[in-house]
């Protein structure tokens, strides 16, 4: 893996957490590490620098992680709507990770993050993106990560093709 090639955006408004994984991206060769204090000066600094993947806090006081992506994803103001978005918090309930995977978010890691998590994550973004789809009240990546060739239920794939724009 090349992560010496990768432009990545730290947005974060506690300055020893971006200390941390700026150490922990530096440990794992990523060179270009630019960072936020919140959402709004990461969709300002998104248009400006080209960013490869963005890794944001869930909780911050101005313009949180999940009102920053619903931006990055939906405004038509925009600056890369397609970026892959790592979610970061220590705020983990299933209320908030549902918030965050239906704002558009790709992958999702907990605090305490560690090296390990944090490569693993970073991989799949790289290694295995998922596909974006547009319907009427979502844009973002594909939220099933799996086929499963003998579901049953209501909702089919094959069905999708008439709600879904593939983006």
């Amino acid at each position: 893996m090349r992560f010496d090639l990768l432009n990545i955006l730290l947005v974060d408004d506690n300055q020893h957490m971006r200390m941390l994984l700026t150490e922990m991206l530096r440990a794992i060769g990523v060179r270009n590490i630019h960072e936020a204090v919140n959402g709004e000066v990461a969709l300002q600094m998104l248009r400006q620098v080209p960013i490869d993947i963005v890794i944001s806090d869930l909780k911050m006081g101005t313009l949180g992680g999940i009102d920053f992506v619903n931006l990055l994803r939906r405004s038509s103001s925009s600056p890369n709507p397609f970026v892959p978005v790592l979610m970061v918090t220590g705020h983990s309930t299933i209320k908030r990770v549902q918030a965050a995977r239906d704002a558009g978010v790709n992958e999702f890691l907990t605090k305490p993050v560690t090296g390990r998590s944090l490569v693993h994550r970073l991989t799949l973004l790289i290694e295995e993106p998922r596909q974006f789809i547009r319907t009427a009240s979502y844009f973002g990546p594909d939220r099933r990560r799996r086929i499963v060739a003998n579901y049953n239920g209501p909702w089919r794939r094959r069905d999708d093709a008439l709600d879904i724009d593939f983006a």
